[in-house]
């Protein structure tokens, strides 16, 4: 029996120890009204918390608020605008009236946690001694928050629960996770999706160099890092990156703006809340610093406070991504259709209508200096964030929040009614909401607006990513107004991202032109980027190309070697064929050349004809009339074989300018050879008992020729048949000039054939050299050794000249070699003989070519 009483003590303890018990005051909520099915909402209605000042002897007091927020009012009544909207609807939800709950956070992320706990269990009244843990949430779905991290707070509490969270202005990225945060929704894109947008706005403008503030929680640290992120890989540089946080200290904010004061950049870019940025604005305007173009987030980019407040001179033509403004049908005539008398006990309207109109419901002036409300005052005559509906964007993001809940919940409800069995499970009635399978509904709801705007949520919770490009201007009415100047549609194809207005933009400082926002200029084409030591990639200096390479792309980072066959042009952004040089007939050189070439065989031929005609007379037929014939020949041949040098080398012509030179000069030399032998016989013939002459007649001269010429046609056929001269192209000796040349072939041939022509130059020198003092009237040897003396001169000097001379110059002396050469054999020898058949015929006879002279030394 004791046993028995024992245990149904611990029985009933355990059983009062299961019935829920709150800890804590739970609080009251700033806007509520009963219905079947409750939506909760958090806003930030105020924006600052008063300090409390613990004494850790008694509970803390209720925290107070302070700081009105018109806008975040506005938000609120947004939201009970669009339930009432469909409460009277009789297409959504019908039979059905929603309810609201709504909780002031204050913008603190613990009051907003503390109020997501209080939508969870429901009011206080609702906890009596019969309440256990096992009821169900008091709300099917909440709508919060403002601010990412007060709205990362909620999601934490209410994901486990399976309680679907919606968000009309919570952009954080890391919300989009949904392993972490499962039930998480939102109307308003992700930060991921900014952050990207705001990369593509910096490049679409060409702005590589730029700052960058954020505000010191979720939301700027998020966004910034991933905008950081996506800017470096498409070579965007931040100089600098500095977060804010309204609560920082006042050496924080000096630090901040000190940065901004000494960088280059032109544009900074922001990640901030409105209460964040306005502090930094407001020293900047202290400072009288300015001149920057700023590109701000949705969180700012369109605030009406920030617009109308002094320091607008700092922002103008401030670029930036907004939500897409709506009308929403009848919302004004909603705001301003409230009285604090109709709404007995709401401390929260009349706190309002106190700040609205300036007054108080307090009858004390000793208490409040401010004049009495009332109640007559009319709200359609303010103009404040509060009852201004020109820029419904956040607004609109409430609305079809609350109506993607609706949504939801009408879907759940028809399919209750449904016949198929097979779906049943799934389905609820209106006074068992379970909020998980209303998530999956909100994962599949897909609705249009009454004002067009489309409502659904991709995979992550996510909606459609649209934004409004916004630009800061003044208006003809000198009234500082947002002006949508192009659309941002990340869902759109490559290239379409961006959709402009026709209407202009105004920049920083109320310029018409981009400003230019980079830390080196763009490198032209024929310049490569070297990046500055120990600097971003943004900061570079601009190189030339190379001897030989181009670039034909702004900011290159390399440049590209040209083709062995092409050169650089002078911007060396394009790589030309190189120029083929030679000596060509239409050259001034090469017409030169060919002319004397001409001029020196006419005269040969012109003085083979006088002797011709003179073929009888002691001077032509002295020293073997027909060597002196063959000589005129082979001079004319070397004259003529000048002109196969000049003109675009072939393998024909460089076949032939290289074996004719060698024949013809050696058939050249070979007579010279053979009049200088004929001098030194004849006079060896004049000693007694001498018979020489027989042994060096007309035929032994004959042969003597035809064997020194036959011995080097030997040698030009080997050459040719070893290795023939071919055309070559010399890329060597110039850069930028294709020299075009005739390539022996093979060095040794060449320099036989050279070799043996210096051969017999030198021993005719020799020969002529002894023959000088022989006593004649007419002695022949001694022209013929000025004759070869000039010829030695010229081709000793010839080889020095020919290998420092340049391209088609190396030609031009190789020509003028033989031409001088040429033209000495022919005036030395044969000038004096013309001389005295044309203009002293009275020594041509054979009397005076008899006579001996006075021996005379050189």
């Amino acid at each position: 029996m004791l046993l028995l009483l024992v245990l149904l003590t611990a029985r009933l303890t355990e059983a009062e120890e299961s019935v829920c018990r709150p800890h804590g005051t739970p609080g009251s909520p700033q806007l509520f009204k009963d219905g079947d099915i409750l939506i909760g909402g958090i806003f930030s209605i105020h924006n600052t918390v008063s300090d409390i000042k613990a004494n850790f002897s008694n509970n803390p007091q209720a925290v107070k608020c302070k700081s009105l927020d018109f806008r975040e009012l506005r938000f609120a009544q947004t939201m009970i605008f669009a339930i009432e909207e469909i409460n009277n609807s009789t297409e959504i939800l019908p039979d059905v009236v929603l309810g609201y709950k709504i909780y002031d956070s204050c913008a603190s992320s613990s009051l907003a946690q503390k109020a997501a706990l209080d939508l969870v269990n429901g009011p206080d009244a609702s906890f009596s001694n019969n309440s256990t843990c096992a009821k169900p949430s008091f709300v099917t779905a909440i709508i919060a928050e403002s601010g990412s991290s007060p709205t990362i707070a909620i999601a934490r509490v209410v994901g486990p629960l399976g309680i679907p969270l919606v968000s009309h202005y919570a952009t954080c990225a890391c919300l989009s996770n949904r392993k972490e945060f499962p039930t998480f929704f939102r109307t308003i894109p992700s930060d991921y999706f900014q952050a990207t947008a705001l990369v593509n706005l910096v490049k679409h403008f060409g702005w590589s160099w730029v700052g960058a503030l954020r505000s010191d929680n979720d939301y700027g640290n998020f966004g910034m890092a991933t905008f950081i992120k996506m800017a470096e890989e498409e070579n965007i540089c931040i100089e600098f990156s500095e977060a804010f946080y309204r609560t920082n200290s006042r050496e924080k904010l000096l630090k901040v703006v000190d940065t901004i004061k000494k960088s280059t950049v032109k544009v900074i870019v922001t990640f901030m809340a409105t209460g964040d940025i306005a502090i930094i604005l407001e020293e900047l305007s202290k400072q009288n610093v300015s001149g920057f173009q700023w590109l701000g987030s949705e969180a700012w980019v369109t605030d009406a406070e920030l617009l109308s407040k002094e320091g607008y001179g700092l922002l103008r033509g401030t670029l930036g991504f907004a939500i897409k403004k709506s009308v929403i049908f009848g919302l004004r005539n909603f705001l301003v259709n409230i009285h604090p008398l109709e709404i007995s006990g709401n401390s929260l309207i009349k706190e309002f209508w106190e700040t609205a109109f300036s007054c108080t419901f307090m009858n004390n002036t000793t208490v409040s200096p401010q004049r009495l409300c009332t109640g007559l005052e009319n709200l359609s005559n303010l103009q404040n964030p509060y009852t201004d509906v020109s820029q419904l964007r956040i607004s609109n993001n409430v609305y079809k929040a609350v109506y993607a809940i609706a949504m939801s919940l009408h879907n759940m409800l028809i399919c209750k009614q449904s016949l198929d069995p097979a779906k049943s499970h799934i389905c609820s009635d209106k006074y068992n909401i379970e909020p998980v399978k209303l998530m999956n509904f909100l994962k599949t709801v897909y609705y249009t607006t009454k004002n067009g705007d489309q409502v659904y949520f991709d995979v992550n919770g996510d909606p459609l990513p649209i934004y409004e490009i916004v630009n800061w201007q003044i208006n003809q009415k000198g009234q500082a107004e947002i002006v949508t100047v192009g659309y941002y549609d990340a869902s759109a194809p490559n290239g379409n991202i961006f959709k402009m207005t026709n209407i202009s933009i105004i920049w920083a400082n109320g310029q018409a032109t981009v400003p230019l926002s980079v830390c080196s200029d763009h490198c032209l084409k024929g310049t490569w980027k070297a990046i500055r030591k120990g600097k971003p990639v943004c900061c570079f200096d601009c190189i030339p190309c190379a001897e030989g390479s181009v670039s034909n792309q702004t900011d290159s980072t390399e440049c590209i070697q040209c083709p062995l066959e092409y050169w650089p042009n002078m911007a060396k952004d394009q790589c030309n064929e190189k120029i083929f040089e030679f000596l060509s007939y239409e050259d001034v050189l090469g017409i030169i050349l060919v002319l004397f070439s001409l001029s020196g065989a006419s005269i040969t031929v012109a003085v083979a004809l006088i002797f011709f005609q003179h073929r009888h007379t002691p001077i032509v037929k002295a020293n073997n009339s027909e060597l002196s014939f063959l000589l005129l020949l082979s001079l004319t041949l070397c004259f003529l074989c000048s002109i196969t040098f000049i003109g675009k080398p072939s393998s024909w012509s460089c076949m032939l300018r290289h074996t004719a030179f060698g024949i013809t000069f050696v058939l050249c030399l070979s007579c010279v050879l053979g009049k200088t032998i004929v001098v030194l016989m004849a006079f060896r013939a004049t000693v007694p008992g001498t018979n020489i002459m027989k042994w060096f007649g007309p035929f032994q001269q004959r042969m003597s020729v035809f064997a020194c010429t036959f011995l080097q046609v030997l040698i030009c056929i080997g050459w040719l048949t070893v290795s023939s001269p071919y055309p070559d192209r010399n890329m060597e000796y110039s850069k930028d000039k294709i020299i075009l040349e005739c390539n022996v072939g093979s060095s040794v041939a060449f320099y036989v054939v050279l070799g043996y022509i210096g051969i017999l130059s030198t021993f005719c020198f020799i020969l002529a050299f002894l023959a000088r003092k022989l006593p004649d009237n007419f002695n022949e040897a001694k022209f013929i050794t000025f004759s070869m003396l000039i010829f030695c001169a010229v081709w000793i000097t010839f080889i020095p000249a020919y290998i420092s001379s340049p391209g088609k110059y190396t030609v031009a002396v190789e020509i003028f070699a033989i031409l001088a050469s040429s033209f000495g054999l022919l005036f030395c020898i044969f000038a004096p003989k013309c001389y005295i058949v044309l203009l002293k015929p009275e020594k041509n006879t054979k009397k005076f070519m008899m006579e001996k002279m006075p021996q005379k030394s050189l």
